[in-house]
């Protein structure tokens, strides 16, 4: 029972079978020759098909290798392209809840290339709070070079409140970026309509391939190449492009943007259907982020469980063949708890223990019902788990 969507879900059929047919194909998008110029037609082709799901123009569509090189593409690009129209433009501003594909290079440009970071605050649903964000434009609009909020959180599925940040940083003249790679599919999502000036968006997580991806960068919008090489995609992102994949990786886009209601109705159907009976079957549980169904994604239930590691209850979910996922970084073999949970005000300990549930185009109510019967015995060897190791310890 596969319950961890949102860190990749299957392919949808359409798009594998079109995958299929490319891989056999032979020709370099950028040959002049006649297998070069079926290949470069395929390409473009897949940019108009994904541009058009997405209210976004052709020509408006860099490709990338997926979510982590759009996200750095995005953050370093900008960065120094505003940096060197105005060298006071040194703020970055960037919400505390990001995935580690905004918030790494983020950190990155603060230790290596003079950005001044600054972690935009969450409320305790872990949306961004629009009035600080307010306060540090008004006080330093002029120095800010660019703001990265996401679309919505990977790990407790939180709508953010992207019409106000566009809106306040539109006065300051600042660009915005979005890390949109949950949200498509799930949510309505338009670039044009966004007025955002960048945007993420990647194939595994729509039910496309894996490596690939997209940049949406308005016209106009300057970026420095972070990728230098034969000055494909507008000069911007150097590298071969791969047919078969930005095949698969459009059409998946367009299926999974055509099927978005139907999706989210039945999907969220379901998800409230887990986030009740969680609750009814091990009553401490805590549901993390928007208890309001509109304000986070229709496929995801994000819960901590008092007494338990999140580590535990994975591998007990596992043995008993359901797939979730804690939410978690884990660096050096060390688990650490979820920066998002901290950024919302969760203590360490309570954060520790927590379980993503994110559901798929393939969910069904045997998964949800999979889970319910599994989960009372998990978390209560968990928590004897939890509690034997304090007892060694003391």
């Amino acid at each position: 029972m596969y319950l961890d969507h949102a860190a990749t879900t299957p392919m949808l059929p359409e798009a594998a079978r079109v995958l299929a047919e490319q891989l056999v194909r032979t020709g370099n998008p950028s040959s002049l020759h006649a297998s070069g110029r079926a290949a470069r037609r395929v390409v473009e082709e897949a940019r108009e098909r994904l541009a058009a799901a997405l209210g976004a123009r052709p020509s408006e569509v860099v490709w990338t290798s997926g979510g982590t090189e759009a996200d750095n593409l995005a953050i370093k690009g900008m960065f120094w392209a505003r940096r060197n129209q105005d060298k006071q433009r040194r703020r970055l501003l960037v919400s505390a809840v990001e995935h580690h594909a905004v918030l790494d290079p983020a950190f990155w440009m603060a230790e290596h290339a003079g950005a001044e970071l600054v972690l935009l605050p969450v409320d305790g649903d872990g949306a961004v709070e629009v009035d600080a964000l307010r306060e540090e434009l008004e006080r330093s609009g002029d120095q800010v070079a660019l703001i990265s909020v996401m679309w919505a959180n990977n790990e407790v599925g939180t709508l953010q409140p992207l019409d106000d940040v566009v809106a306040l940083a539109r006065r300051y003249g600042v660009p915005v970026h979005a890390d949109a790679v949950q949200a498509v599919g799930q949510v309505p999502v338009d670039f044009g309509a966004s007025g955002l000036d960048a945007m993420t968006i990647s194939g595994h997580k729509v039910g496309g391939p894996g490596s690939a991806g997209a940049l949406l960068a308005r016209r106009g919008l300057d970026l420095t190449p972070v990728l230098h090489g034969g000055g494909q995609e507008r000069g911007v992102r150097s590298g071969t492009l791969d047919a078969a994949l930005l095949a698969s990786f459009g059409l998946a886009v367009e299926e999974s943007v055509r099927g978005r209601e139907e999706f989210a109705v039945r999907v969220g159907a379901l998800r409230d259907t887990l986030v009740a009976r969680v609750q009814d079957v091990v009553p401490d549980a805590v549901l993390r982020g928007p208890r309001d169904p509109s304000r986070r994604l229709p496929a995801n239930a994000h819960f901590t469980f008092p007494g338990c590691e999140g580590d535990s209850l994975l591998y007990l979910l596992d043995s008993a063949g359901i797939e979730a996922s804690t939410g978690s970084a884990c660096q050096a073999g060390v688990p650490r708890p979820s920066h998002v949970l901290l950024a919302m005000g969760v203590d360490e300990v309570a954060a520790r223990g927590a379980l993503r549930f994110s559901l798929g185009h393939p969910s069904t109510a045997a998964d949800v019902d999979a889970l319910l019967a599994a989960l009372p015995g998990v978390v209560d060897r968990a928590r004897a788990a939890g509690l034997a190791t304090v007892g060694s310890v003391r």
